[in-house]
């Protein structure tokens, strides 16, 4: 399926909502001037000039004009994907014929704006019958305007149970030559009418975390050879939530997420990329803590864990109000349990150069050793540890790089930035591992 898509992209970091028309302005189209004109690390990796639940509905006429100007204008020059959502709904046929008639004319090369369109957003669909009736549409538009085949790219957004349910059908019926689904490419998650749709209730009225939704969008994505994205994180001013949010999505194997502002999309664009730093963690019973590096050790300074010398040479830690009576050995023991590291850029580059190396000199598997000092209480552990890197270790590793080499080579425009964050050269040798 990947040698037929429509786009090049492996992953997809940001997927960020703009108004098309705004009412009550001088320039309705301003919030979309302002997105299109975003660079560096503040731009998406797709950009939604989003003319359904952004734009009100006497404005959606406005709106597409919006959309054609702003885009025939500073399209060639924004440096992500551009994919307009359009209404739709699966229980609508007024509304699906409302959204083929935007994108009719957004797609309209006499009006120079879809040189720069990548595809269109489909909200609120159904089972796949409903996708199939969307796919249609867009095959009609290209046929109309003298398109390539296929050159227009689906993305839907997963709003209700029926569509949850189609993404367990998508593989099966993506290739049949009755459809063209082959363009989809995003599985964006709609939580907000999901919930709705899905009849969910909280007591405080917040939305329910639906896990379950993203994995099986995930899943689904995997499965099918797309790309999911996570749905809005609303409270804007959660910063740490949010980041909280993307590492669960990032374990579900989410890497993108819907972001509402600049500053959302900022956090989104870096927070999947390996850190610079490499850190130690320590689980303290009740969470888990980086400890502070200084002079080459790693140190603990807080109130839930500590640890003493005994008199006699053993040691004595104390978690939770619980104490532990140890020799040096299972002290050690009982420490390397409870650390763990955060692999840097650099870490993981050095680990697979080395992996390489062994394996062009013909070996299968090697060692590598992780080594720290840990000071807790002013009492300093010497611990290290082997992990066994065999060519599955070295799949898995390359995930990180995979998608720092896709966002280099996607994203020209943070170049700089990246070579801020890493260096040149980690950033050289991180584009060349692997290939």
């Amino acid at each position: 399926m990947s040698s037929s898509r429509p786009y090049n992209r492996e992953f997809v970091r940001t997927f960020f909502t703009s108004p098309t028309a705004v009412e009550g302005e001088d320039d309705s189209a301003k919030m979309i001037r302002s997105a299109a004109q975003l660079r560096g690390m503040k731009a998406p990796d797709v950009w939604v000039p989003d003319n359904e639940d952004a734009t009100a509905p006497n404005m959606r006429a406005e709106g597409v004009e919006n959309i054609v100007s702003v885009v025939a204008e500073h399209g060639a020059d924004f440096p992500g994907e551009i994919h307009p959502r359009v209404v739709w709904h699966r229980e609508s046929p007024t509304t699906r014929y409302q959204g083929f008639q935007q994108m009719l004319e957004i797609a309209d090369p006499d009006n120079g704006a879809v040189d720069h369109i990548d595809g269109f957003v489909i909200p609120e669909v159904g089972d796949l019958d409903d996708w199939k009736k969307a796919d249609e549409f867009f095959t009609i538009i290209e046929h109309e305007h003298g398109l390539e085949a296929g050159s227009l790219s689906m993305s839907v957004i997963v709003e209700s149970g029926e569509a949850e349910l189609a993404l367990g059908d998508l593989r099966a019926e993506m290739g049949k030559p009755s459809n063209n689904l082959e363009r989809l490419f995003l599985l964006v998650d709609g939580e907000v009418d999901y919930t709705k749709d899905m009849r969910a209730m909280t007591p405080t009225g917040e939305l329910p975390p639906w896990p379950e939704l993203r994995h099986n969008t995930s899943r689904g994505a995997s499965a099918a050879n797309l790309i999911a994205v996570d749905g809005p994180y609303d409270d804007i001013r959660d910063v740490e939530g949010y980041r909280e949010r993307m590492e669960e999505n990032r374990a579900k194997g989410m890497t993108g997420i819907w972001s509402l502002t600049p500053g959302q999309v900022v956090e989104a664009n870096t927070a999947p990329l390996p850190p610079k730093e490499g850190r130690w963690l320590l689980d303290t019973g009740e969470t888990e803590v980086e400890l502070t590096s200084q002079d080459g050790t790693e140190v603990y300074a807080g109130d839930d864990l500590s640890l003493a010398e005994a008199d006699d040479g053993a040691y004595v830690l104390t978690v939770a109000g619980n104490e532990q009576r140890l020799d040096e050995d299972e002290l050690r023991d009982e420490l390397l349990d409870r650390t763990s590291y955060v692999p840097s850029m650099s870490d993981i580059v050095d680990s697979m150069e080395e992996f390489e190396a062994a394996k062009e000199a013909g070996k299968g598997a090697i060692a590598m050793t992780q080594s720290a000092t840990v000071e807790i209480d002013g009492v300093e552990v010497e611990l290290s540890k082997d992990r066994m890197w065999d060519e599955a270790t070295y799949q898995a590793a390359q995930t990180p790089i995979t998608l720092f080499q896709d966002v280099y080579a996607n994203r020209p425009d943070q170049h700089e930035e990246l070579e801020e964050m890493y260096g040149a050269d980690v950033v050289e040798r991180a584009t060349s591992v692997g290939n």
